[in-house]
């Protein structure tokens, strides 16, 4: 098996389509027509995760944060960055990144922690709103059926909870042949009247290459005629954080202890408890300062995220209990979610997650 297997269905199950404009998801460094001898999962990429990687016999390396984030203009093996990247050379490693993307995910990284906060009734916190469009497409009424079955598989026509979703009209298509062309129905120079169903989808801009390919092998005409809009409706399935509830009211000491024992640090930096008691939890794996504003307004009792500034709690205060759970520490378990995934459909190779530590944050 090539190492191009193992990121085909990464691609697949997390589409760096889904990435902020600034990341940088997908292949890192490697050769991926090599044969793939175990893969070696990390937060981060640093010096000692690759020498993990080689004593491993790990030729793969996946991580959630992108080695090369920003542009290179050289590549110097006297500096940190260089030493690693001749060091993956080297040793034939190639390195895979999810992050962005990964964090879209309704399953990614901050649902990966609340799951393990007893969370239920899981939504985005803050959904999309650019990531849907719209396709129409016509097609004679005969064929419609197999044209729409090849458009659900290729990932169009799904809506929350639902699949196969899809809207029909029908009415009648004209078009005149010119000479070379070779017309499903009609003869050319001759003014052609059709029967054909207009057929409209919602699909993520993310499936778009490859819902058009399924479009273009499973229409019978030869130029078949199609749009592709853009839609601004927010998009539930993908976005950023998650809001969830307890089962239970649960006292604030309570709760906070418990988020303690689950990301594993020995102090939570918060602003004032202005709430008694939490039932209703948002959070954002990673820095998500962004979303407090969110998290009020949609009445959440408690927001847990990483990187948040002093005038941040400040701006909390008497709205919502604000703690500061660590980058690291709530994003740690996208390990889990990329083992998980790895583990259930490859069986042929050895998948580990890194022993190296890997958080550059410590606490006394």
């Amino acid at each position: 098996m090539k190492i191009l297997d193992v990121i085909k269905y990464l691609d697949q199950l997390i589409p760096a389509g889904y990435q902020e404009s600034y990341d940088n998801c997908g292949l890192q460094v490697g050769d991926t027509s090599a044969e793939i001898t175990g893969a070696l999962i990390s937060l981060d990429l640093t010096e000692a995760v690759v020498d993990e990687a080689v004593e491993t016999r790990s030729n793969l390396i996946v991580t959630h944060h992108p080695f090369i984030f920003g542009g290179l203009k050289r590549i110097d093996a006297d500096s940190p960055a260089g030493r690693i990247i001749y060091k993956l050379i080297r040793n034939g490693i190639a390195v895979y990144s999810a992050h962005t993307s990964l964090d879209k995910l309704s399953n990614g990284v901050s649902a990966q922690l609340a799951k393990r906060l007893g969370l239920c009734n899981l939504r985005i916190l803050a959904p999309d709103s650019d990531s849907l469009k719209q396709l129409v497409v016509y097609c004679p009424k005969e064929q419609s059926q197999q044209l729409k079955d090849a458009l659900y598989a290729a990932g169009a026509g799904n809506i929350g909870n639902y699949r196969h979703c899809s809207y029909s009209a029908n009415g009648t298509g004209t078009f005149e042949p010119l000479q070379g062309a070779n017309p499903f129905v009609g003869t050319v120079g001759s003014e052609t009247y059709t029967s054909e169903e207009r057929i409209e989808m919602v699909y993520p801009k993310a499936f778009e290459n490859k819902i058009v390919s399924a479009l273009k092998a499973n229409h019978p005409y030869e130029t078949p005629a199609y749009s592709l809009i853009p839609l601004s409706n927010a998009n539930p399935d993908v976005g950023l954080g998650i809001m969830g509830e307890l089962p239970e009211d649960v006292e604030i000491e309570t709760f906070i202890e418990t988020v303690k024992q689950t990301v594993g640090i020995p102090v939570v930096r918060h602003s004032e408890l202005c709430r008694k008691k939490v039932r209703t939890v948002a959070l954002c794996g990673g820095a998500g300062a962004e979303f407090i504003g969110t998290a009020v307004a949609q009445n959440a009792d408690i927001y847990l995220t990483g990187d948040i500034k002093y005038h941040d709690f400040q701006k909390a205060t008497g709205h919502i209990v604000l703690a500061d759970i660590g980058h690291y520490e709530s994003e740690q378990f996208a390990k889990e979610f990329f083992y998980d995934k790895l583990s259930e459909k490859f069986r042929i190779f050895a998948i580990r997650i890194a022993k190296t530590e890997t958080n550059f944050v410590g606490y006394m």
